[in-house]
């Protein structure tokens, strides 16, 4: 298993909101604190291996992975490619996130087809693997993961992967992605919080966070195979499911995070909300590595 990760790091989309030169002192910070590793998304923001490049040019030890980059966004020969030139320019830095991301993100905002999403990833990974690549360095990808909620992703993630990047999910996902994964792969699973003790701050943001993800169905079949129901995720989620992917003041994300670990998960990143979906949160990212590292 690629131990580079460390056991938790920070997962963030807030640095999109930062200009470059505060984005690297922000990653500065995270590297200084002792952060495992970063992981981001790509979605309207920043192409993710020039967002990758970035974020480990301002940091020294930190790990970066993509979480994901969407496969729809660049074929796999520009992919390989790129992500053989992150690896070969920082070495045992990177990790390779991949995922099939959303219909809407696909077809409205990228004009493609979105195809069935096990099937549209094996193909991906068929071409990424006979991609050429022909530039003086590094000829080896980087390690991968593919985002995986269901048990046909989990499959493909450990057949063809080293590993899964699960998002919004609970610590019993968890054992049973690592039951399905097998001892060695990776599993690098993402967790929300809020820090506030304020139940009212706790319920605007965890709503705010989860209104977006309520409206994709790849989340909402995820939590109904959790044992959630369609009550569960209406808009913003319900109470339950908040409380059961979000949790609230630093003494319940820590036995979170632990129960994630015990539960099998290789590495932990802790996606910190703020009170604004843009704001970034460097007080409470301070203050989380005083209690987590």
């Amino acid at each position: 298993m690629y131990e580079g990760l460390g056991r938790i790091g920070i997962w963030t989309a807030t640095l999109d909101a930062l200009e470059i030169p505060a984005a690297r002192e922000a990653v500065a910070e995270l590297d200084a604190q002792g952060w495992g590793c970063l992981w981001f998304g790509e979605a309207y923001g920043r192409e993710a291996f020039t967002a990758a490049q970035i974020y480990l040019g301002a940091s020294e030890r930190l790990a970066v992975g993509t979480g994901i980059a969407n496969i729809y966004g660049r074929d796999a020969v520009t992919c390989g490619a790129a992500a053989r030139t992150v690896n070969a320019a920082y070495p045992g830095r990177f990790v390779l996130g991949l995922g099939v991301s959303h219909a809407p993100l696909v077809e409205r905002m990228r004009g493609h087809n979105y195809g069935k999403p096990v099937t549209a990833m094996r193909e991906y990974l068929d071409a990424l693997d006979a991609a050429p690549y022909l530039a003086a360095g590094s000829p080896e990808l980087p390690p991968r993961v593919l985002a995986a909620l269901g048990p046909r992703m989990l499959e493909l993630s450990r057949e063809r992967a080293d590993g899964a990047h699960p998002y919004l999910v609970a610590p019993e996902h968890t054992a049973s992605a690592r039951e399905i994964l097998g001892p060695d792969k990776l599993l690098v699973v993402e967790q929300a919080a809020v820090l506030t003790e304020d139940e009212e701050a706790w319920r605007e943001r965890a709503h705010e966070h989860l209104n977006i993800y309520t409206g994709l169905p790849n989340y909402r079949n995820s939590w109904l195979r959790q044992g959630f129901t369609e009550e569960d995720a209406v808009r913003g989620g319900s109470e339950r499911l908040k409380q059961a992917v979000v949790p609230r003041g630093i003494e319940q994300v820590k036995r979170r995070v632990e129960e994630h670990l015990q539960a099998g998960a290789s590495t932990v990143v802790v996606q910190v909300l703020a009170g604004h979906v843009a704001e970034v949160p460097k007080a409470d990212w301070a203050r989380l590595a005083e209690a987590l590292l």
